[in-house]
């Protein structure tokens, strides 16, 4: 379970430093024609969001992407869903529940298109990466008969918020309850309508560490973490408590030597496969360490994959999962 672990964590992180996503551009080839980009009354009320407008779609009508691959530094064109394939590969174990995997699929692809709707790719060319920092986890060789399935079930099916395209957050474990964007993620909008604080629904086949866990940071470790946000003049550490709260019971906002920082940015800067989440149940600081113990793994928003996992195992469906993590959404099929 650790690939997995390690890339929810590592989609966290990208939620937090690349939030608005990234937009991409298109290339199209002999066969691919521009969409129709006009928005007609019968698609809002449809709640069908748009297309992104950069993006050129092939002769079946599926978006293509110029999609520069890490481990081979280059750029490759390949519609929307087969690159979706690696994707659902990348964040989610092949042999999961089939109704979990569909869940993810519907997520990726509406991160797909939010992200082509946004901002640019950071290498130049391209419209989307495989670089986790931008974008979502990628593992080809993790493609197996499951995941071709759950991408060819949900094909052209993305979450859609009164006609627009959400931000379809998910991580891995709640710790039993899920939280909202402000909180989570330091979110610095206003807070998405669609969000929610509710149960997670977690599988009991999660793993232990991911349900409860303990980390422990040097002060020295501690105050270069700090400092990494922007807080300089600490040398030494004397407290550490919680402050604000969310909902959900995690860290808004930690105390340090009475100082208030913010728990998902102090998180990121320790290390968030160390300090798993911000649903913090206690703090010991004590010869020169402090040890943190809390509940779930990553920032709580949206949809936990073992949530899904529980739900698929209780007999849900895809869009009930999905429907389910996030509040007054739709599932509306683009293609």
């Amino acid at each position: 379970m650790e690939r997995l672990w390690k890339k929810a964590v590592c989609f966290a992180l990208a939620g937090m430093t690349a939030l608005l996503l990234c937009g991409c551009g298109a290339m199209g080839g002999a066969e691919e024609s521009k969409p129709d980009l006009d928005i007609t009354n019968d698609q809002r009320a449809n709640g069908k969001p748009p297309l992104p407008e950069k993006l050129a779609v092939n002769e079946n009508g599926v978006p293509v992407l110029r999609v520069y691959q890490v481990d081979e530094e280059e750029t490759k064109e390949m519609d929307l869903e087969t690159y979706l394939l690696g994707v659902v590969a990348g964040e989610m174990k092949n042999d999961w529940p089939l109704e979990a995997l569909k869940a993810q699929a519907i997520l990726a692809r509406t991160f797909v298109l939010k992200f082509c709707t946004e901002k640019e790719s950071k290498y130049q060319g391209a419209d989307i990466s495989t670089d986790i920092e931008e974008a979502q986890a990628y593992d080809a060789t993790g493609v197996n008969e499951r995941v071709e399935q759950a991408v060819g079930d949900t094909r052209g099916m993305v979450l859609s918020y009164h006609g627009e395209l959400p931000y379809a957050w998910f991580h891995a474990h709640s710790g039993g309850a899920t939280e909202r964007a402000v909180e989570g993620l330091n979110y610095e909008k206003e807070e998405p309508g669609y969000t929610r604080v509710t149960q997670g629904r977690e599988s009991a086949r999660a793993p232990e560490d991911a349900r409860e866990w303990k980390a422990e940071f040097t002060e020295q470790e501690l105050i270069a973490a700090m400092k990494k946000i922007g807080v300089k003049d600490i040398d030494g550490i004397s407290s550490v408590d919680v402050g604000k709260k969310g909902e959900s019971g995690r860290a808004v906002t930690l105390r340090i030597n009475g100082k208030s920082v913010s728990a998902p940015e102090l998180r990121l800067a320790l290390d968030s496969t160390k300090l798993r989440s911000t649903l913090i149940t206690d703090i010991d600081v004590q010869d020169g360490k402090v040890i943190f113990s809390g509940k779930g793994y990553g920032h709580g928003v949206g949809m936990p994959q073992w949530g899904a996992y529980g739900m698929a195992e209780e007999g849900k469906s895809a869009e009930e999962i999905v429907r389910y993590y996030f509040n007054d959404v739709t599932v509306e099929k683009l293609w």
